[in-house]
């Protein structure tokens, strides 16, 4: 012990997990006060970091005023009954986890530690927290779940920087207009098996939220006002009294995986169709018959039907593979008119096209059957967005390298099979090229350079296309990246060093493994690996935890890792693997 003590007074640092301790040693309090023989005290340094998890300790005495640098504390997995007065002498405390433990309350002095940023009071005995938390203005990550709380204090509004807040396992009732309209950060919000009766309206304020949990409550409505949550990219909202499902929930465009299990749905909206979801989990519900409209949800990888009186489908299709149901359900639709029936038809749409793009600067001609682009469209070059999407179109127009101001080019679905580095050249303003499922051939090396100020890039679709490493270091500003469909058999180290990539999609490849390098990828938002060959995960990619907030592994042969964890979400995923990383 003394080793260790004269350890950590020359690093600040001491970790005293997992020695079966039933009170802490007095010399730790003593601190500097300790400095033995042998020892210089000038050199001696303030304990900064204290670990004493996993051991059996009943009592912090008020004596940790006496180490008035702590920034972390860590006495969760111990017996403690109570806490100290004294913690709110901790002026520095930026990190306090008391968690599983036996506390009944939270002292008031909390509130004086206005430096913290995470607390963790989970698997504890509280009934409520107390109102002085709201003077930790700082504070982003609060975790109390499985306790006994019945609300929340009002005074948590204070917390405008609150990112994560996990409360899952409590007997809330309620969560006020006034606090969650007042987490506008918010990224995690994890409610779940608690009784609420309601979500409030001012949840379409979080247009930072990514993930929510709400399984396991009382819940019979969605506010249409959801549709705000324009980021949120899990929602799984399973175990409630949902009747219905609110039309706007069709505009969650990021939504990845929508959870609805176990409620009392009699029908799921045609307007959620518009959904490009890999995940959407309709069980144990009422519903008789599904829009045909699902069919076109391309994206579902995993569609679960079961437990619901459907009388519309066989028994083999709910039971079967989601591609199969999907084809049948596409089958149902009623047959497309053929695009362009007429050329009078096709001549009015451009002519009304081009009208448009004089008022709105965005030209659409998307899915009109158009093999070359009529140059009489071409009204005007102030044009910032053009969508060529869904056409037959193999060369691009020459009018394009006219629109100096176009910042985004949608080119999915057509013919073109070379990479159009001239006119990319003249487009110094397009931070959006969509070339997804076209047979492009491979891109030069210096291909991307014509596009240096790309955020956002899709090639999904065009197999063999990618140009020779290290062609991505070319596109620094790039944010998102999709490379589906590709038959892509590794990850590029080009593409893991992309400094400011939040959103990397290489689902539905050929790869293997995923690199350790993601460790440093510290600006990823969502990772999608889905449909690969993965068979284990590193554990550095535990390392992304906060900030990876997405990441998407199902269709992968995975076996390090159980099945349990993997179905409850990237948090569960992530905090995994950082539990496995090696003691630094």
């Amino acid at each position: 012990m003394e080793r260790m003590l004269k350890a950590a007074r020359a690093s600040g640092s001491l970790n005293l997990s997992n020695r079966s301790l039933k009170e802490v040693p007095d010399d730790v309090y003593k601190s500097l006060d300790a400095v033995g023989e042998g020892e210089n005290w000038w050199e001696a340094v303030e304990l900064q970091k204290l670990i004493l998890a996993h051991n059996d300790i009943e009592l912090l005495k008020e004596d940790i005023r006496n180490l008035p640098m702590l920034s972390v504390l860590n006495i969760s997995h111990n017996k403690l009954s109570h806490l100290p007065a004294a913690i709110g002498e901790l002026k520095s405390l930026k990190s306090l986890d008391v968690s599983s433990n036996l506390l009944h309350e939270i002292p008031e002095e909390i509130g004086s530690v206005t430096s913290l940023i995470k607390f963790d009071c989970s698997n504890n005995q509280l009934k409520d927290l107390p109102s002085s938390l709201g003077n930790c203005q700082d504070l982003s990550d609060l975790k109390a779940t499985n306790n006994g709380l019945i609300s929340l204090p009002e005074d948590l509004s204070n917390c405008s920087k609150m990112l994560k807040l996990d409360l899952e396992g409590n007997k809330l009732t309620v969560l006020s207009e006034k606090l969650v309209g007042s987490w506008t950060s918010l990224t995690e919000l994890n409610a779940a098996k608690n009784t609420l009766n309601g979500i409030p309206e001012s949840i379409g304020g979080l247009s930072r939220l990514i993930r929510l949990d709400l399984h396991q409550n009382r819940i019979s409505v969605i506010p249409s006002s959801i549709m705000g949550c324009s980021l949120l990219a899990e929602f799984y909202i399973g175990n409630n009294f949902l009747t219905s499902i609110p039309a706007e929930t069709g505009k969650l465009t990021n939504l990845g995986t929508l959870d609805l299990h176990s409620n009392k749905l009699k029908e799921y909206p045609v307007e959620a169709c518009k959904l490009k979801l890999s995940v959407l989990d309709l069980s144990n519900n009422s519903l008789s018959s599904l829009p045909p409209e699902i069919g076109l949800m391309t994206t579902l990888r995993r569609l679960v039907l079961t437990g619901n009186p459907i009388r519309t489908l066989r028994s083999s299709l709910v039971t079967g593979p989601t591609p199969a149901l999907l084809r049948f359900l596409r089958s149902r639709l009623p047959a497309e008119e053929e695009s362009g029936t007429t050329s009078e038809s096709k001549e009015k749409v451009i002519v009304m096209a081009s009208r448009l793009s004089l008022a709105s600067k965005e030209l659409s001609l998307g899915g009109h059957g158009l093999s070359v682009v009529p140059p009489q469209v071409w009204e005007t070059s102030d044009i910032t967005k053009v969508d060529l999407s869904r056409n037959t179109i193999e060369d691009l127009p020459v009018e394009l390298s006219s629109c100096a101001s176009l910042e985004t080019l949608i080119l999915s679905r057509n013919k073109i099979k070379v990479w159009p580095s001239a006119i990319l050249k003249s487009l110094q303003h397009l931070v959006c090229l969509k070339l997804d499922t076209n047979p492009l051939k491979q891109i030069p090396s210096d291909g991307f350079e014509a596009a240096s100020n790309l955020q956002i890039l899709d090639l999904s679709g065009n197999a063999g296309c990618l140009p020779e490493y290290p062609a991505f270091s070319s596109l620094m500003q790039l944010q998102e990246l999709y490379l589906r469909r590709m038959r892509i058999p590794e990850v590029r180290v080009d593409i893991i060093s992309l400094p400011k990539l939040r959103i990397l999609d290489m689902s539905q490849n050929s790869i293997q493994s995923i690199p350790e390098g993601f460790k440093n990828a510290t600006s990823l938002h969502e990772l999608r690996f889905s449909d690969n060959n993965i068979s284990a995960l590193p554990a550095e990619l535990g390392l992304l935890e906060p900030t990876l907030q997405v990441l998407q592994l199902d269709g992968n042969p995975l076996r390090s890792i159980r099945r349990t964890i993997l179905d409850r979400g990237t948090k569960a995923i992530l905090s995994y693997l950082k539990d496995r990383l090696p003691n630094q």
